[in-house]
C-alpha cells in the first residue's frame, strides 16, 4: 500500500509555533493533505507526552493512531557544546518504538538538562552521547541529522562546525544511516557527494502550524509498522520506498549567501567574489546551503547515483490557488477554492500527485488546473532564498495571467 509520511513536525510546545499544533488538528490536516503516517515531534515535552498519551491508540505495528492518522513517536533534540576549540551546533530528530522507552529516555535526559521549557530541548552535550543513551535503552531507537545543510544547526552547515558525518557523530556514526535534505536542499544536490551514496535521503515538513503539513514528505509502499519503515530507512530500499516531495529547494529560507538587514542576495560565485563579506556593511555574509554543497562536493550537477531514490518537486496547493486567484494565500477566497477541490478529489495529494490533466481542467478553475500542470512540469520562475528569508517562487509570467484576472502577486 501506499504511505505518504511526514516524520518531522513540531507540537504547540515548541518556540515559533502554532497553539494549532495540537493531536486533533494533526490529524485533521495530515487527512485533507493525504498523509498517512505523522511524526508526532516534541515527545520530550511531558505535556505535550501527557496529550499523546491520552489522544493516541496503539496500533497492531507499533505505531499509534488518531482519528485514522498513523503516529510515529519522534523528537527534535539540539546540542551546543564545544569540542576540539570548535563550537558545535546540531539538530536531530529521533524516532522511538514506543511510550516505555520514551518515558525512560525523558528521565534520562532530564538529568542532563532542561526539557520542560520547549518542544525541542537544547543540550550542551556532545550529541554522540544522546545515541548511546538511547541505544542504551532500546536498540529500535532511530537518529536521522535534521535538515542536513542549513547554516546553523546541522550536519554540513556553513556555521554548525562539522564537514561529515563521520566528524559530527564520531564512533557512532555507524549508528546514522539517513539524512533529512531540509527544505533549502533536495536530493539532487545531496547527489554531488559521494560520501553521501550510502545514506537514506528523506524529506520532511518540519512543520510549525498545520497547513505547512507535507510540504515535504516521504512515499513508500509498505506495511504501516515502525519497524518495516525503519528497517527500508536502514536499507535504502528502493523497491519499498518509492520517491520523497521537495520543496523547490530555492525556496528555502538559506539556499543562497546573503544579509537579509541588507537585503543582499548573492550566489555562490558572487559571494565568492566579495570575499564572503556583505558589499553593503562590511559584515560576513551568511553563507548558504547551495554554497556549501559546492565546496564539499566531489561530483557535478546534474549527476545520479545507480541507487538514488527519486524525488518530485512540488508547491502546496494552497500557494498555487493563490497565485492563480492573485491573492493572499489567507484571502477568503483562496480558502474557498482550497476547500472545493478538496471536496473535490478527497485530498491535496491527490491533487498535486495523481489526478490527470484532464481530471484537473475539468474539476479545477481554468488558472488553478494551468498551474498545477506547470509545477508538475518544473515550469517556474524562482528567486533564491537567503539568510532566514524564504525564496519566492512565481508561476506565471506576467503576459500569461494579463486578461484572466490582472496583477501578479509572488509566493511566499
Amino acid at each position: 500500500m501506499r504511505v505518504i509520511a511526514d516524520l518531522h513536525i513540531h507540537s504547540k510546545y515548541s518556540r515559533a509555533t502554532s497553539k494549532n499544533m495540537d493531536v486533533e488538528n494533526i490529524a485533521r490536516w495530515a487527512k485533507l493533505k493525504g498523509i498517512d503516517l505523522i511524526g508526532t515531534g516534541d515527545f520530550t515535552h511531558h505535556l505535550w507526552l501527557e496529550e499523546l498519551k491520552s489522544k493516541l491508540k496503539p496500533t497492531s505495528g507499533g505505531l499509534y493512531q488518531h482519528n485514522g492518522i498513523n503516529f510515529l513517536l519522534t523528537a527534535e533534540v539540539s546540542n551546543m557544546y564545544k569540542k576540539n576549540g570548535k563550537g558545535r551546533r546540531i539538530h536531530t530528530v529521533i524516532f522511538a518504538p514506543g511510550f516505555g522507552a520514551v518515558e525512560k529516555l525523558n528521565k534520562k535526559l532530564a538529568g542532563r538538562g532542561n526539557i520542560a521549557s520547549d518542544g525541542r530541548p537544547i543540550f550542551g552535550f556532545d550529541v554522540k552521547d544522546i545515541i548511546k543513551m538511547c541505544l542504551d535503552i532500546s536498540k529500535d531507537f532511530f537518529f536521522v541529522p535534521a535538515h542536513a545543510w542549513t547554516p546553523w544547526f546541522s550536519v554540513f552547515g556553513s556555521h554548525s562546525g562539522f564537514d561529515s558525518v563521520e566528524e559530527c557523530f564520531e564512533e557512532e556514526a555507524k549508528n546514522i544511516y539517513a539524512l533529512e535534505t531540509g527544505l533549502s536542499s533536495d536530493p539532487g544536490m545531496n547527489w554531488r557527494l559521494s560520501k553521501l551514496d550510502k545514506y537514506t535521503l528523506i524529506s520532511n515538513s518540519d512543520a510549525h502550524s498545520p497547513i505547512k503539513l507535507g510540504r515535504e514528505a516521504n512515499v513508500f509502499d509498505c506495511e504501516l509498522s515502525y519497524k518495516e519503515i525503519i528497517n527500508i530507512l536502514k536499507k535504502k530500499d528502493k523497491n519499498k520506498f518509492l520517491y520523497t516531495v521537495e520543496f523547490f529547494p530555492e525556496e528555502g529560507k538559506y539556499h543562497f549567501d546573503g544579509h537579509r538587514l541588507c537585503e543582499v542576495r548573492l550566489s555562490p560565485g558572487e559571494a565568492r567574489q566579495h570575499k564572503n563579506i556583505c558589499p553593503k556593511c562590511g559584515k560576513p555574509l551568511t553563507i548558504g546551503v547551495m554554497n556549501r554543497v559546492e565546496a564539499l562536493s566531489d561530483r557535478k550537477e546534474g549527476f545520479v547515483p545507480k541507487d538514488a531514490i527519486p524525488y518530485k518537486s512540488l508547491v502546496p496547493l494552497i500557494e498555487i490557488i493563490a497565485e492563480a486567484q492573485q491573492k493572499a494565500p489567507t484571502a477568503k477566497g483562496v480558502q474557498e477554492e482550497y476547500r472545493t477541490a478538496i471536496s473535490s478529489f478527497g485530498t491535496e495529494f491527490s491533487i498535486l500527485l495523481d489526478a490527470t490533466e484532464q481530471d484537473l481542467k475539468n474539476s479545477l478553475s481554468q488558472n488553478t488546473a494551468e498551474a498545477v500542470i506547470k509545477v508538475r512540469n518544473r515550469d517556474l520562475y524562482i528567486e533564491p532564498g537567503y539568510d532566514g528569508e524564504y525564496g519566492t517562487v512565481k508561476i506565471f509570467k506576467e503576459e500569461e495571467l494579463v486578461g484572466k484576472s490582472g496583477k501578479q502577486m509572488e509566493l511566499f
